[in-house]
């Protein structure tokens, strides 16, 4: 890395090269060179020849978007590395077929080619390190190409062996508000770059995106539970609770990227206690701001005391069932509603199909785009900046394109489009603040019951989010805050009980689909050519969540406007989410093994490392605790379900009599390895 920081400190770098072609890229560097006095102007024909002929010769592309050419002369007195990135890439014939941006010119005496295959070394192994590529590509200096040399040296320099540690925000301090403190003195330095990290592009396309991704669920969930609830908490209350909540946690809270919102637990809750309310003949709202109030106080007694603390004996076992449970309830959900317009259409005297049939199209043509475009990134197609545009709108122009289909054709086939009321108030007109003396002061008390479920279910789902967000594999660099998001949640549900508003927590796809619309991500070729995605980098941002939230409560005042949005096309974005928020999940990806000819399995650290029927006795095992939550949620003993879910540790640790612990170390790291692997940007 000397020659490398050399050539930086003596300006041997030429940033956006502009070039398209191998000769013109020769000729403008090597021209660049003799102005800057790095090589002497008699040399520079033979020099250009030189590299030249040993390109025709083969490809010095390496893959990860580099190539290395090189020239070793005479006329050369030492050897030199010079830096080049191109403003765009060009295809150099790489191995793994991905543009060259970045170039390496070794440059030196004849007898410096001794030391070629060293310095070749060092520049792979600097060129696979995502994080220096994406520094490499920003850099707009040589010093800030300094300082991403400096962090890759810092994260890649040996350390000595120490004991696993918890993951960060999870070691337990043993003092009250300890975590709390820990939390807030690792995200307050960092408030202010939340803010200007949010200045970009991709941070509109993910406002956009997640715009309606968040305001579809509300409308469904709110929908859902206003039938469930005779009325008493409905679409307007769900939106109006989404917008304050989501606004002041995108403000306050440690981990801006969780979007809160419905989860279908909470919905099963607040029904069970509708209907014990009304079978106690108590005034349902009242009741629900009491047990409101003790969930709240719990919430924040657990941030005080460490509580999320116990979230480090969860691990991936745990999340991947957790991830693929929420993610498996948001395509059902899309599915029945499409199946649910099927019956109804079939049910009709008239026997009209003509409704069914169009929002089917406009489900799958939604859903087909929104993942189509998603991956345009890596098409051959069109010029970098577009494929990037409609990779990253890619889900924003399906609802807007198949919106449009449906307003196009509305003359002839009428779908039904999100329903909202006309104007902003309550559902019922009872009136926003709920007054919770009215019941007696047994059911003040006896409140703390239910409230104690309330709490535990919502203090794993949180965590077990915030845990999924905070992944290894996610390459965030700011921190998590389990303890301060605890409290700000547990505080907004005591607010919401008073208003009669739902209570919200952090939703498990929104939050995923919120953290992969801001990452930045490449291509991973396996040893057998299969190729995946995987996050290099994510826009740490609070700007997305607040301006998310703050549109959303300008919806409020603009409800008609939303009645031309098709149902349907948001059962699509539903769907894509879903199907996107299981992408790279480890469950997912050895459960399709099953359907697999085991001589063609990808080459995977674990399949390399672990006996085939030992990967599929551990996939069993997460697949029976999945059935068994996927039962729970939706059965009248839903209330019971964050027990079942604290039950998923103790199984974890049972599985340590049956499995060696080699075996599971590699079946549940915490992330996974790098080894093996070809990566570059997309």
């Amino acid at each position: 890395m000397n020659l490398f920081r050399t050539a930086l400190s003596e300006g041997a770098f030429l940033l956006d090269l502009d070039a398209q072609d191998i000769d013109t890229i020769f000729h403008q560097t090597v021209k660049q060179l003799v102005a800057m006095g790095l090589v002497r102007g008699k040399l520079s024909e033979q020099l250009e020849a030189t590299l030249l002929e040993r390109e025709r010769q083969s490809s010095t592309a390496i893959g990860h978007a580099v190539a290395i050419p090189h020239a070793y002369l005479d006329g050369l007195t030492k050897q030199a590395v010079v830096f080049v990135r191109l403003s765009k890439a060009v295809n150099l014939g790489a191995p793994d077929g991905i543009p060259t941006r970045f170039l390496f010119f070794l440059l030196g005496p004849l007898e410096a080619a001794a030391r070629h295959l060293d310095t070749l070394a060092n520049i792979a192994r600097l060129m696979a390190d995502e994080e220096f590529r994406f520094d490499a590509s920003r850099a707009r200096s040589g010093r800030e190409l300094q300082k991403a040399l400096d962090r890759f040296l810092d994260r890649t320099k040996a350390q000595p062996p120490a004991k696993k540690r918890p993951s960060e925000g999870l070691v337990y301090t043993g003092r009250l508000f300890g975590g709390l403190r820990d939390d807030v003195r690792r995200r307050l330095p960092l408030y202010a770059s939340d803010f200007r990290d949010g200045l970009n592009p991709k941070c509109l396309s993910s406002t956009l995106l997640m715009l309606f991704a968040c305001i579809a669920p509300a409308v469904t969930f709110g929908g859902i539970m206003g039938i469930q609830t005779d009325g008493n908490i409905g679409v307007v209350e769900m939106l109006a609770a989404t917008t304050a909540c989501g606004v002041v946690y995108a403000l306050f809270a440690g981990q801006p990227l969780i979007i809160l919102g419905g989860v279908g637990p909470l919905l099963v809750f607040t029904s069970i206690l509708f209907r014990l309310c009304g079978e106690l003949q108590l005034p349902f709202l009242p009741a629900y701001a009491w047990v409101g109030f003790w969930t709240a106080l719990l919430l924040v007694v657990f941030a005080a005391t460490n509580a999320s603390c116990l979230m480090r004996h969860f691990t991936r076992f745990t999340d991947e069932i957790f991830s693929v449970l929420m993610a498996l309830i948001f395509i059902y959900e899309a599915i029945a509603a499409v199946v649910g317009i099927f019956r109804k259409s079939f049910a009709d005297e008239f026997n009209n199909h003509d409704v069914a049939f169009l929002s089917l199209i406009l489900a799958i043509g939604t859903f087909y785009i929104a993942i189509s475009l998603s991956q345009f990134r890596r098409s051959q197609y069109l010029l970098p900046w577009m494929r990037e545009f409609l990779a990253d709108f890619g889900p924003t122009v399906a609802l807007a394109g198949m919106t449009l289909v449906a307003w196009l054709l509305n003359q002839e086939v009428a779908t039904a489009t999100l329903q909202v009321p006309e104007t902003f108030r309550t559902t019922t007109e009872r009136g926003w603040l709920v007054d919770p003396f009215v019941v007696p002061l047994w059911v003040r008390l006896a409140a703390i019951g239910p409230a104690s479920l309330a709490a535990v279910l919502v203090y794993l789902t949180h965590n077990i989010t915030a845990r999924l967000v905070n992944s290894p594999d996610h390459k965030l660099r700011k921190g998590p805050a389990y303890h301060l998001d605890l409290a700000v949640v547990g505080v907004l549900i005591g607010v919401c009980s008073l208003f009669g508003l739902p209570w919200l927590v952090a939703a498990t796809v929104r939050s995923l689909s919120h953290v992969r619309s801001l990452a930045t991500l490449e291509e991973v070729i396996m040893p057998d050519g299969a190729a995946r995605e995987r996050v290099t980098r994510v826009e740490e941002t609070r700007v997305t969540g607040l301006v998310i939230h703050a549109l959303i409560g300008l919806s409020l005042f603009l409800l008609p406007a939303l009645k031309i949005v098709p149902m349907s096309v948001l059962y699509g974005i539903f769907l894509f989410m879903g199907v996107a928020s299981m992408t790279g999940n480890q469950f997912f990806e050895r459960l399709s093994l099953w359907l697999k000819d085991p001589t063609l399995y990808p080459t995977t650290h674990y399949i390399r490392r672990v006996p085939r029927w030992t990967i599929h006795g551990f996939t069993f095992l997460q697949l029976v605790c999945l059935a068994i939550l996927w039962i729970v949620q939706g059965s009248s003993i839903g209330i019971l379900f964050p027990v079942f879910i604290a039950l998923l540790v103790p199984v974890r640790l049972l599985a340590g009599r049956f499995f060696s612990p080699e075996h599971l170390a590699v079946l549940d790291a915490e992330e996974e390895p790098d080894d093996e692997e070809t990566h570059w940007a997309a």
